[in-house]
């Protein structure tokens, strides 16, 4: 596979770097390619007879699954951890379990390490450092004969330091040795233009057990009342909307990319069956479901991969690092709202493919600080214009409304082609169901969508599909 001109100008960096310096930390966009810059990176050092070994770290098994391929393609070697393969990927859970003679390894020969996502990885020598971090620390860090530190989200939400990392500043500001940021990225095709709409409704009526209070949309709700962004996800009409948003989104791109695929990013194992429910039985959609209580999640992952089912619904198994690059269509309805993990949900979907190279669509509800990271991101290409549209929903309170007026939104200048999406004859009711009460221990007795939908689009390249 020919390399991109970004990866090739970051290996010749990082060669002459190694020269002088053993670490070298390279930030990218997410979906920009570091895996095979990586690989393609150690298939050199390895021809130049600077390194005899290389080992990987990953936070995921998904993770690490894609670099053992990634790496066993590129250098034509084994890279399966065995005796005679040239290198192996481990888990970052997997650090404390490996033998002193497996790490004794660092000691005897020249060993390249990669650390992929390394911002999961906190601490210095002067302390903070969490569990993974303390692993590279005292096992890598001054043993290793190089190594190789990736990341597209260079900052941790409980602002410590990366290990590895050099800082420019006593706030911590990273400073890294090569940056590809998302504005080259898109200018260079290598990612899809973002388009984040943020889904709001204008009349949010709050009951408890002695008081009902409207509130005027998601913000005034969450600032003025003792609501959580978990109760709006837990309401089963801004569900309904935001997920009918996604599907006529991926019905259309289908038109043209038959297998193209789209992501929800769930709360909790009950929320995705929630959601998969509505996905397959109101909406017809075709569905798989990944969590962390399935024994064989990867295989799930992988198999959505390779075909062309619609939907994917995930609790933190494709959140980073997970390439499916048919992604192109996401729903973030997480109730983690940091910076760094809606930045890797976004990077789901931004990969480009032979077959489609238009734009990425990330759907959530318009929570404030979720706004504020969506502006940031605008931020990242400020040659380009920022289009921001409100459009009115004429919606009534059912589900059939919600559903069939996006496709005739004309501030999203589709020229109306978008195709009906209308609800089943078998009309599943849900709402009596124990998995979309509201979180426990909550005061609130309920919360209702009983004003207009809107939705707020952020359109980094006012460019066309």
């Amino acid at each position: 596979m020919k390399l991109r001109a970004w990866q090739s100008e970051c290996i010749s960096l990082a060669l002459d770097h190694y020269c002088l310096k053993r670490h070298f930390l390279c930030l990218a966009t997410p979906g920009a390619g570091k895996t095979t810059m990586a690989a393609e990176l150690t298939r050199q050092l390895i021809e130049r007879g600077d390194i005899d070994f290389v080992l990987c770290f990953a936070p995921s098994l998904s993770v690490v699954a894609g670099l053992e391929k990634t790496f066993a393609d590129r250098l034509g070697l084994r890279f399966d951890g065995r005796l005679g393969a040239i290198g192996g990927a481990f888990t970052y859970q997997g650090m404390r379990g490996l033998s002193d003679q497996f790490w004794s390894l660092l000691e005897s020969h020249r060993v390249l390490v990669v650390i992929d996502e390394i911002h999961h990885c906190a601490g210095s020598e002067l302390g903070g450092t969490n569990a993974w971090g303390q692993e590279i620390l005292n096992r890598i860090q001054h043993k290793a004969a190089f190594t190789l530190a990736l990341t597209g989200t260079p900052w941790r939400s409980d602002n410590t330091p990366i290990i590895l990392a050099e800082y420019s500043d006593p706030e911590g500001h990273i400073q890294c040795d090569y940056v590809y940021g998302l504005k080259e990225a898109v200018r260079d095709e290598v990612c899809r233009k973002p388009r984040i709409v943020l889904v709001d409704n204008d009349r949010l009526k709050l009951s408890d057990k002695e008081n009902e209070i409207e509130y005027l949309g998601v913000g005034d709700l969450l600032n003025r009342s003792d609501a959580r962004y978990q109760h709006l996800l837990h309401n089963i009409e801004a569900l309904r909307f935001c997920l009918s948003l996604g599907c006529i989104r991926l019905d259309y791109i289908r038109q043209d990319t038959p297998d193209a695929g789209g992501l929800v990013v769930a709360s909790s194992v009950e929320h995705a069956e929630n959601i998969a429910q509505i996905l397959r039985y109101e909406f017809q959609k075709s569905v798989s479901v990944v969590t962390y209580r399935q024994k064989h999640s990867a295989e799930i992952i992988d198999r959505f991969r390779n075909n062309s089912q619609e939907w994917i619904v995930s609790v933190g198994m494709i959140s980073e690092g997970t390439d499916i690059p048919r992604l192109q269509v996401c729903c973030h309805l997480s109730r983690i709202t940091t910076e760094l993990h809606f930045r890797q949900v976004l990077g789901r979907v931004l990969r480009t493919t032979k077959k489609s190279k238009n734009s990425a669509w990330l759907y959530t509800f318009a929570e404030p600080t979720l706004l504020q990271y969506a502006q940031r991101v605008a931020e990242e290409v400020p040659q380009e214009n920022l289009v921001s549209i409100e459009k009115p929903h004429n919606n009534q309170p059912s589900a059939k409304r919600a559903i069939a007026t996006p496709h005739n939104d004309p501030a999203l200048d589709l020229d109306h082609k978008f195709p009906e999406l209308t609800l089943c004859d078998t009309f599943i009711d849900i709402t009596s169901s124990p998995t979309v009460a509201l979180p426990s221990n909550s005061q609130i007795d309920s919360l209702q969508c009983i004003g207009d939908f809107r939705q707020r689009v952020l359109d980094f390249f006012q460019a066309g599909l």
